[in-house]
């Protein structure tokens, strides 16, 4: 009797065993659906003159003194500012409205952060998608072959010479971000500039350039490989 109790109770226990068993195993299609993600909604605040004073402040970064900017002097449009996400891309997703002069970097919940740019002789070459190969802070600036052959000047700046040190008055500023499609370079550049009266306009060479504290909050914010679409026409369009 002892022993049919055990066996009774060994009984149990397996069919238990059996039963949570099944929580994982089973065919309950509701246990198999991925989480759903969570949307992150951020509020469209336009930012207040104590901010900008903030943003746009002299910083020591990398052992180099960066300028205030006189943001007052600036078309308000062309400040750092969240927007509502007029591109319609994925997050993550940085955006070039080369006809806008805004950068866009597309974030969840329906909004984009979205930067003032200057746009130069190279930045109206190459349009499409591609992705961010490369990202450096401080680079050295290479003019490449045929700027040379515009400015001859520029050869003690060369890709053989070396190139210019970083720097503040290095043409690319505090950060550079390097777009490559299938694999190859496309010599089209997101990068700094101390130029900040050029944002907004077309100016005579550089591909995008921002002022070098936007350039450094878009560094904090793209990752290595994010996927960059260029736009010659107008958005949307």
């Amino acid at each position: 009797m002892r022993e049919s109790g055990l066996l009774s109770r060994r009984a149990f226990a397996l069919g238990s065993f059996a039963v949570l068993a099944g929580c994982t195993t089973g065919t309950d299609s509701s246990l198999k659906r991925p989480p759903i993600p969570q949307r992150v909604s951020y509020p469209i605040v336009p930012p207040t003159a104590e901010e900008l004073e903030a943003r746009y402040a002299a910083l020591e970064d990398g052992g180099h003194l960066i300028p205030a900017v006189p943001y007052t002097r600036m078309d308000p449009k062309y400040y750092r500012q969240r927007v509502k996400d007029p591109t319609g891309e994925p997050a993550g997703t940085v955006v070039v409205d080369t006809p806008g002069r805004f950068l866009y970097v597309v974030e969840p919940g329906g909004t984009a952060m979205r930067y003032g740019v200057g746009i130069g002789r190279d930045g109206f070459a190459w349009e499409g998608e591609g992705i961010i190969h490369w990202r450096q802070p401080w680079p050295r600036w290479k003019p490449p072959a045929d700027m040379i052959a515009r400015q001859p000047g520029l050869a003690r700046y060369s890709v053989e010479n070396g190139g210019m040190e970083p720097g503040i008055k290095n043409p690319l500023g505090a950060r550079a971000l390097y777009i490559f499609q299938d694999g190859k370079d496309t010599l089209y550049r997101l990068h700094g500039t101390p130029e900040w009266d050029s944002i907004g306009k077309a100016t005579s060479s550089g591909c995008v350039r921002l002022v070098n504290q936007d350039v450094i909050d878009l560094y904090k914010r793209v990752s290595y490989h994010a996927r960059i679409v260029v736009h010659q026409g107008a958005l949307g369009a």
